[in-house]
């Protein structure tokens, strides 16, 4: 099961740049009930991990704009940075259900904001104004939801470069490769200081992934990028939307029980609640 797992994230992310942590993260904790912590730091290293097989490739075809990836990660590091540093406050401060219904969130409005993008007709960006030097401020929320999150590096990133520069499709994904690869790197050497992954979860991950990435690559000039990216977005909206519900159970749950106690005769009755 987990080297299927790994298999056909690493096909999504060969055949359309994105799906990395957006998708291992709600994967690991809804299926294979992973702890939402562990799960962020697997998916950073899932996703490094993989990519490294993607990089070459997309370096050897030149489809890496560095000037455009420098704008980026200017700006990506330090919310990387920052992200990972909120992620371990919320541990620290055992807000488990907290962290689960952020996570849904940001699973929920990204892929509300792509499947929306998604509608949008194709066109032909060679005449879009190069405006790359403004990624370097939208790069820091991204790197941050990275850091926190391990997702949107590839979703978001690759929206900006086509919104913000005249790059070519393949320059686009390749370019977002890269900086998804760098910025994973960076957040899971700062995840394995501050909680322990699965080492054995992970290496399964990372086991299915070479050959899923093997296989994207070989298909990625054979398939359409598009529906493929609309049926991610979708399912993602699905998985999203079960983090918001377990959240809400739980926090409902909560307060149920605050609500009430048991008694000397073993009654259960409304407890007081002081304003």
């Amino acid at each position: 099961m987990q080297y299927l797992i790994g298999f056909f994230i690493a096909l999504f992310i060969a055949l359309t740049g994105v799906g990395a942590g957006t998708v291992t993260v709600p994967v690991l904790v809804l299926f294979l009930g992973v702890p939402a912590p562990v799960a962020v730091a697997i998916g950073l290293m899932f996703s490094a991990a993989v990519k490294l097989i993607l990089v070459p490739a997309q370096i050897a075809r030149r489809n890496v704009a560095w000037r455009t990836l420098g704008y980026m990660l200017l700006g990506g590091v330090p919310g990387v940075l920052v992200g990972s540093l909120l992620l371990k406050h919320l541990i620290n401060s055992g807000s488990a259900n907290l962290l689960n219904a952020i996570l849904g969130a940001i699973l929920v409005s990204t892929a509300c904001w792509q499947i929306f993008y998604s509608f949008r007709p194709v066109s032909d960006n060679s005449e879009t104004p190069d405006r790359s030097p403004m990624l370097s401020w939208l790069m820091f929320p991204v790197g941050a939801e990275v850091g926190f999150s391990s997702a949107g590096a590839g979703a978001l990133g690759s929206a900006a470069l086509i919104s913000l520069t005249p790059m070519a499709p393949a320059q686009v994904v390749g370019t977002d490769i890269v900086f998804g690869f760098l910025l994973s790197l960076i957040g899971s050497g700062t995840h394995l200081f501050t909680h322990a992954a699965d080492p054995e979860l992970l290496l399964n991950l990372v086991i299915g992934g070479i050959a899923g990435a093997a296989v994207g690559t070989m298909l990625s000039a054979r398939l359409p990028r598009r529906p493929l990216r609309f049926a991610i977005w979708v399912w993602l909206l699905i998985l999203g939307s079960q983090f918001l519900f377990n959240s809400y159970h739980v926090w409902a749950a909560t307060r149920l029980n605050r609500s009430v106690h048991v008694n000397s005769l073993g009654t259960r009755v409304p407890a007081v609640i002081h304003p």
